[in-house]
């Protein structure tokens, strides 16, 4: 037997009710895990004799994995436990990996016809850096793979998460998928969902903003935007640097349209799961929470609170995580209520990750209204180009993606028609405020605008912008800029990856 097992610690409310007699001798699990180092997330790798491997333990503790992120730590895990169970396959262990070992296992992954689930050069550049990061801790010496190394690298490492939706057909997929329309987009006889107006606000946030799913499913409700712009159409907010990538703060930018979605969702469904979970006393059954006694404000904003045990504590609101965020309250009109602004049924903090599920159903719904009954049978990885192209699919990350789209063709449509800037007034504008790809990338909080322009704004990377736009109407004199429908058309059937409506609803005809 060569099979490995990750046990991850669980988050302290997750424990769930433990044996009063102890687990394997152990009395008090959460504090003996805790006092070894380990913390909330952590993986603990089985063996397969059933032992808790050691060596393993100590790098999982050690401050090259202690300061990932944890999804990081979750999918390095997952890397991990299969190069083991190969090696464990040839009897042997990690430390005794050579380079021969590695290629064999890379051919396995990556080429080896007999592998039904092979990976791209983009999942095995990731393996490659977690596997890097594991031989140097245990200075095994020759490095059996080196991600610095080119021959260890991958040279087809595209990025398979990105996707885009124009406009409209973001709002065709919002119509069937998380409102229940129906193909004719009409309200299906029998559609209830108690979560609607949460799912269509969050994801209106998203595409406004361009924000990343856990830093818009983070946020706390003293946090949405209330400062419009100059000309009213946007305002502006600040993203806590410990929910972001980069652990920066930075400002992002809304519309007015957005915001008001989601404070008509406060409003409504979010009070009504509050007063729901207050009357079930739903909150003083919380193991952990902090009652927010004061917000300053400033260049760094920070959070003041009380805990159930009267321990006063404190911290800046750009440091404190998406965890923690999730243990603040505010003293309400009828008690406390979680600070967190996006709510289940159930009155509890939505859990970012959870947003996929909400995606997942939205896209099952739009198969089963765009798709006939043949057609849904079968497996998605395993229909044709044709069939897939007959409804739309998003992830949160694919707002990102499209409103970033959206922005550059925006911009670049400003600079050519509205503006009617010549080539030397690009020239000069651009270095005063920055080109189109520069602000874009500003907007989405990258550090290189070749990330920017590599993995989000590949569709136009490669074209000459005057010549998309050479087709679009330029706007009469005091209107706003805002139909760009035929640009997008055009750009998505020249265009690989771009969904838009009028190809899918073709196909579906």
């Amino acid at each position: 037997m060569s099979t490995w097992h990750v046990v991850r610690v669980p988050d302290p409310e997750r424990w769930g009710p433990l044996p009063t007699d102890g687990v394997l001798g152990v009395r008090d699990l959460p504090g003996a895990v805790a006092r070894i180092g380990l913390r909330p997330g952590d993986p603990v790798f089985v063996r397969p004799d059933g032992m808790v491997d050691a060596e393993l333990l100590d790098f999982v503790r050690s401050g090259e994995f202690r300061n990932l992120e944890r999804e990081s730590k979750r999918n390095y895990a997952t890397d991990y436990r299969i190069l083991l169970e190969f090696l464990s396959s040839r009897r042997l262990s990690w430390r005794e990996a050579t380079e021969q070992d590695l290629a064999d296992f890379r051919d396995w992954r990556c080429r080896a016809p007999e592998n039904p689930q092979r990976i791209g050069g983009t999942k095995w550049n990731r393996e490659a850096a977690a596997f890097t990061k594991l031989f140097k801790w245990g200075k095994v010496h020759p490095l059996p793979v080196d991600v610095a190394r080119r021959v260890d690298r991958a040279a087809d490492s595209v990025s398979a998460r990105v996707s885009w939706l124009t406009p409209r057909t973001w709002g065709l997929w919002s119509d069937v998928g998380l409102r229940g329309h129906t193909r004719a987009r009409a309200a299906a006889p029998g559609w209830e969902s108690r979560t609607e107006m949460r799912n269509t606000s969050f994801v209106q946030l998203l595409l406004s903003s361009g924000l990343r799913r856990q830093e818009g499913g983070s946020l706390l409700t003293f946090e949405l935007p209330t400062q419009q712009l100059r000309h009213g159409r946007y305002m502006h907010g600040r993203i806590a640097g410990a929910v972001t990538r980069s652990k920066n703060t930075r400002t992002f930018y809304a519309s007015v349209d957005a915001v008001g979605q989601v404070e008509a969702y406060v409003q409504s469904e979010r009070a009504w799961a509050v007063q729901r979970a207050q009357e079930k006393s739903t909150y003083d059954r919380l193991p952990l929470v902090r009652l927010i006694t004061k917000v300053t404000r400033g260049l760094k904003p920070k959070i003041e609170w009380v805990d159930a045990d009267g321990v006063v504590g404190g911290q800046e609101l750009s440091r404190l995580g998406w965890r923690e965020r999730q243990w603040l309250f505010l003293e309400g009109p009828d008690g406390p209520e979680p600070a967190w602004l996006w709510l289940t049924e159930q009155g509890l903090p939505m859990a970012p990750d959870r947003w996929n599920g909400v995606f997942r159903s939205a896209n099952l719904r739009c198969e089963e209204v765009l798709l006939t009954e043949e057609e849904r049978k079968i497996e998605r990885s395993f229909r044709l180009a044709e069939v897939r192209g007959k409804t739309p699919y998003a992830t949160p990350h694919s707002a990102r993606h499209s409103m970033a789209l959206y922005t550059l063709i925006l911009l670049n449509e400003l600079f050519e028609s509205r503006y009617g800037l010549t080539r030397q007034d690009r020239q000069d504008f651009a270095q005063l405020f920055g080109d189109p790809w520069w602000l874009v990338k500003t907007v989405l909080g990258h550090s290189d605008v070749e990330t920017t322009k590599r993995h989000y704004l590949a569709p136009v990377s490669h074209l000459q912008l005057e010549s998309i736009l050479a087709a679009a109407e330029t706007a009469d004199e005091g209107q706003d800029v805002e139909d760009l429908d035929d640009v997008f058309s055009r750009l998505a059937r020249e265009t690989v990856g771009i969904q838009d409506i009028d190809a899918l609803l073709e196909a579906a005809g």
